[in-house]
């Protein structure tokens, strides 16, 4: 298995092959902190863990706690932006978080390096090393010790070894993987405008498998995106025409997550866009000019992205023996804490929590990641008092959905519905809400500020 780091090249094999052989040979990385501090290892800088990170930062600050958050990125995107990014209405380089900046002004650490193992018994993180575009190192493996560890990995994209969808296609769980549909995209169009010959099958169209609320909401996007990019003098091909957008889902319906009148309004809107809604059917291969439905339908697309279905990263089901679930999420209990470890905890996509009285655990929501690591930054401070851990209670405060300046549509506490506007603005306080709570109130306020103005002075879709 190679291991691709954003920013960085491939991790040899020879680093993962043994990581406890490996890692014992090396001494625990000096904190540079007081050593009678607790010390706190979130690893993921996601939504969960970043808010965390800040939290204790800003309350603790080096003063009874040593906070360290670990991630092998070097700048922060909220994840449920990342469909913008794809269509090339937000450019991460203007909404990214420097940790290592943000890290300065908030008082905890930030080190940079993909986690590949833990030692619980030492109570030790192992961290593999980091190279350059150029196969140098920069940062050695490291061993970090550890008080109170959490787990804010989140998830990735779960192809469920549908042959060719590793290859072929396009998952959006990172920012440069949404960087890079966008480039292959507006390639894509260029090179259909520049040609002299006639579009071959399959040509500007794209086909999006899965249908929750990232693939819905990208159709959307994409439909006005790509009309955006033909605008800007590529005149040569009529787009309107031969633009096509395909949603495929495995489910009955669209949006199987949401209430069944979001579903239904969301599909209502897309077909008058023009977007294709193939839902009942599974993809049982992607190749290189297109996918494979069930035994014999084929649908050619240049463009694929997968957006079907999640898992937590595949290192968690080897973690120290920690139990997961079939999807490698850690299973916790009520207050958070892993089954087996009283030390060790996750939140956010990668934990399994299940409420009273349900049989399925908490879906991998933004809010979800919000609230956990409000719980969290509570459960540490009990840690340090000595008192035991607070249990988590979760509240549902409604879904929303907006597709690009179409419509939007939302289902709010008591099942209050919301759609337009209201709905629109809704969905983007939730952006706002994570800004807040990584930079604070009077920093957020500025930022939008700015951001209005800037964006009257740049292109309204990402042509780069």
């Amino acid at each position: 298995m190679q291991i691709i780091t954003p920013g960085m090249r491939l991790i040899p094999e020879a680093v993962l092959a043994n990581n406890a052989a490996l890692f014992r040979t090396i001494p625990e990385t000096p904190s540079h902190a007081d050593k009678s501090l607790h010390r706190v290892i979130i690893v993921g800088g996601g939504a969960g863990g970043l808010e965390l990170a800040t939290r204790l930062g800003r309350k603790f600050g080096n003063r009874r706690l040593s906070v360290t958050l670990v991630d092998r990125s070097r700048t922060h995107i909220w994840k449920p932006l990342l469909h913008e990014v794809a269509s090339g209405a937000l450019s991460a380089s203007h909404d990214a978080v420097e940790y290592i900046a943000h890290a300065s002004r908030h008082g905890y650490r930030y080190r940079i390096g993909e986690v590949v193992g833990i030692d619980r018994a030492k109570r030790q993180v192992f961290v593999a090393p980091s190279f350059d575009d150029d196969g140098r190192q920069i940062i050695p493996p490291r061993v970090l010790g550890y008080d109170t560890l959490v787990m804010a990995v989140g998830s990735i994209s779960n192809d469920f070894g549908t042959p060719g969808a590793a290859r072929y296609a396009i998952s959006l769980d990172t920012a440069e993987q949404a960087a890079r549909f966008n480039k292959r995209m507006i390639d894509a169009c260029l090179r259909a405008n520049a040609q002299y010959e006639q579009l071959s099958p399959g040509q500007l169209h794209c086909v999006i498998v899965g249908a929750g609320a990232t693939g819905v909401e990208l159709a959307a996007e994409l439909h006005k995106s790509m009309r955006e990019i033909a605008s800007n003098n590529l005149d040569n091909i009529d787009f309107e025409r031969l633009i096509r957008i395909t949603i495929v889902e495995a489910g009955p319906r669209i949006l199987p997550a949401l209430p069944e009148h979001m579903a239904q309004a969301s599909a209502r809107l897309l077909i008058k866009l023009g977007v294709q809604i193939r839902c009942g059917i599974k993809v049982t291969e992607v190749k290189e000019d297109g996918i494979r439905l069930g035994e014999k339908l084929f649908v050619p697309a240049e463009l694929v992205v997968w957006a079907a279905g999640i898992k937590a990263p595949d290192f968690l089901k080897d973690l120290d023996d920690l139990k997961t679930d079939r999807i490698n999420r850690l299973i916790v209990d009520e207050t958070l804490r892993t089954v087996g470890d009283e030390n060790v905890f996750a939140i956010g996509d990668c934990a399994n929590f299940v409420l009273p009285g349900e049989d399925n655990a908490l879906p991998p929501r933004a809010q979800t990641a919000h609230q956990q690591a409000n719980h969290m930054a509570k459960v540490i401070a009990a840690r340090l008092a000595g008192l035991g851990a607070p249990a988590y209670r979760y509240r549902d405060y409604g879904s929303l959905v907006s597709l690009a300046d179409y419509g939007a549509f939302g289902s709010l506490i008591g099942g209050l519905k919301i759609e337009g506007l209201l709905a629109r603005l809704v969905y983007r306080s939730l952006h706002k809400m994570h800004l807040k709570a990584v930079h604070g109130l009077a920093r957020t306020a500025l930022a939008s500020i700015g951001e209005m103005i800037v964006r009257r002075a740049r292109p309204r879709i990402k042509l780069h």
